[in-house]
C-alpha cells in the first residue's frame, strides 16, 4: 500500500519553498488532518490557522495572492469547496487570484466519518466556475505532481485530495501536462476513463476484461478541467463505447464531462460508474467503494453491459 494522496500536501509545500518559490499556505483548524501542519513545523511564518473559519480561509488565501504570494488552502473537501464556494466564485475566480485550493477527505474514501463529511460534489462545484482548473491525482506521486503543477501556473487551481492510503500507479519521475489525460492501457474494444481512486480500479477491471476476450483502453483524466477532449474522442471513436469512473457523483463531474465532449464530437454508447445521486454513509473506504458500486468488479459489469450494446 502507497500513502494517501493528502500525504502530498505538507511535504510538496516543503519542496516548493525550498526550490524558491514564495508558497504560504492557510487553513482552518485541520492542519494536522491535511498536513499542512508538517509545513508549518518546518516553514511558521508561512501556515497561518485561521480557525473552523473556511470562508475567511479563502478571503486571507485571496489577500496572500494579491501581496504577491502563491497561496494555499487546506480543510476537508467538504468544507473548503462547499462552505466557502461564495468567495471561491466571486473573489478568486471573478478576480482570477493566483490561490489554490487544495482540500483534503474527498469522497465516500473518507470512510467512517460518514456522508456529512464525504464530499461527493466539489467537482461539480468546482469545474463550472469560469479560470478554476481542476486537477484530481489517482496516487501520492500525481498528487505532488499536480500540486507543483498548480504552484508554478498562475490563476486558481483546484487539487482533489484523499484520506485513504492508495496504491502508487507513478513515480516521481513520471510527466504530466495541464490538460492531458494519461493512456494507461492501450485497447481496441472500449474505453475506461477513471481519475482519483478510479483508476487502479479501472486497471484492474481491464485485466479482468481481457481474459473474457475484451480489450480496454484505460485512461487517467487526471486533468478534469481543462479536458483532454482529443484524446477521448480518438479513443471513442476508434473503441465505439465508454464508461467513466469516479469517486463522485456521477452528476455534474467526469461523467458529465465526458457526456458532453462526447454529445457533441463523437457520440457512442456510454455507462457512468460512481456514487448514484446521493449522499454517502459511514463505513471503512473498502467496503464503501464496493457498497456505492465504484469497485473492479462493478466497472466490469458496466464494461460488459456498454458493450452488448455496442454489438446490437
Amino acid at each position: 500500500m502507497g500513502k494517501a494522496t493528502r500525504a502530498a500536501l505538507g511535504e510538496t509545500l516543503i519542496e516548493l519553498v525550498d526550490s524558491g518559490l514564495d508558497v504560504m499556505a492557510v487553513d482552518a483548524d485541520l492542519a494536522g488532518s491535511t498536513t499542512t501542519a508538517k509545513f508549518g513545523a518546518v516553514y511558521p511564518q508561512r501556515l497561518i490557522e485561521v480557525g473552523i473559519a473556511e470562508q475567511n480561509m479563502v478571503d486571507v488565501a485571496a489577500g496572500l495572492s494579491l501581496a504577491g504570494k502563491i497561496a494555499f488552502t487546506g480543510s476537508f473537501a467538504v468544507f473548503g469547496t462547499g462552505r466557502a464556494y461564495d468567495q471561491i466564485r466571486n473573489t478568486v475566480c471573478y478576480s482570477d487570484l493566483n490561490v489554490k485550493l487544495a482540500p483534503t477527505h474527498a469522497g465516500v474514501t473518507v470512510g467512517p466519518d460518514g456522508g456529512s463529511h464525504q464530499m461527493l460534489e466539489d467537482i461539480a462545484l468546482m469545474r463550472v466556475l469560469p479560470r478554476m482548473r481542476v486537477l484530481v491525482p489517482a496516487d501520492y506521486p500525481s498528487a505532488k505532481i499536480a500540486l507543483r503543477m498548480a504552484a508554478e501556473t498562475p490563476g486558481p487551481f483546484f487539487v482533489r485530495l484523499g484520506r485513504a492510503e492508495v496504491p502508487e500507479l507513478y513515480t516521481a519521475e513520471e510527466r504530466f501536462e495541464l490538460g492531458r489525460a494519461k493512456v494507461l492501457r492501450v485497447g481496441s474494444d472500449l474505453t475506461i476513463i477513471a481519475c482519483g481512486v478510479e483508476v487502479k480500479a479501472a486497471l484492474e477491471a481491464a485485466r479482468v476484461l481481457a481474459d473474457r476476450g475484451i480489450s480496454a483502453e484505460v485512461i487517467d483524466a487526471f486533468s478534469i478541467k481543462p479536458l483532454d477532449m482529443e484524446t477521448i474522442l480518438e479513443s471513442a471513436a476508434k473503441t465505439g463505447c465508454v464508461v467513466t469512473c469516479e469517486e463522485h457523483n456521477i452528476i455534474g463531474g467526469l461523467g458529465s464531462a465526458v457526456a458532453e465532449t462526447l454529445g457533441e464530437g463523437q457520440p457512442c454508447p456510454l455507462r457512468r460508474v460512481g456514487v448514484q445521486d446521493r449522499f454517502g454513509q459511514s463505513g471503512e473506504p473498502d467496503e464503501l467503494l464496493h457498497y456505492f458500486g465504484l469497485d473492479a468488479p462493478a466497472i466490469v459489469e458496466a464494461a460488459l453491459d456498454v458493450q452488448s450494446v455496442c454489438r446490437s
